[in-house]
């Protein structure tokens, strides 16, 4: 039974779903921000100011940030592997978008110019790896769900090899997700905290 279409093709339609989520993330956050970001600590001066006089241990970062990522990374690995697949890699694309165009948005409205720079200095350098990882993620999630349900695709699972070569995509995901771990851990917040001196 065919489920989804074959080819390449069909991997882009995550693009404009994670700008739908983008834009729904600007839009929510424009339309609530006296609820969100009044008197909630969102990214305030209270909060901000917390944040720049702390010590951060990095090896307990890292395991936090560690579970955390790579748990993410094996939950849409295996539901990519189920008939939900496909809808997990959509609502995957719109959450991210979404978170983004939150973050963004909220930092923006906060400070101004100022906040989106510390909306940067939040997520580099380790999103430099995360964002191609998740993109990998997507498309590998994608094609995984339709080389088993579609049999008219370019791969499938009775080609030879292709769950082997699925899982060497798997390994150098995790091995990205990895690396990205260990710049939020130990590179990261010096970063921030520096970016936060002089805020």
């Amino acid at each position: 039974m065919k489920i989804a279409g074959k080819g390449f093709s069909g991997r882009l339609k995550l693009l404009p779903v994670f700008c739908a989520g983008l834009l729904a993330g600007i839009v929510i956050m424009n339309l609530g921000k006296s609820i969100l970001l009044e008197n909630t600590g969102l990214f305030d001066e209270d909060t901000l100011y917390h944040i720049k006089y702390m010590t951060v241990e990095g090896s307990a970062l890292f395991s936090y940030v560690f579970r955390k990522r790579i748990i993410t990374v094996l939950i849409l690995a295996m539901l990519a592997t189920t008939y939900l697949g496909l809808a997990v890699c959509m609502g995957t694309a719109f959450w991210y978008g979404m978170s983004a165009g939150g973050y963004l948005t909220a930092l923006a409205l906060r400070y101004g110019l100022k906040g989106i720079l510390l909306a940067l200095a939040g997520v580099f350098p380790q999103y430099l790896l995360y964002v191609p990882a998740l993109m990998a993620l997507l498309a590998w999630s994608e094609s995984l769900f339709r080389g088993i349900y579609s049999r008219s695709g370019t791969e499938t699972v009775e080609d030879r090899g292709f769950l082997i070569k699925k899982l060497g995509w798997l390994l150098a995901i995790l091995g990205a997700v990895l690396a990205g771990c260990f710049l939020e851990a130990y590179v990261n917040p010096r970063l921030l905290l520096g970016y936060l001196q002089v805020f």
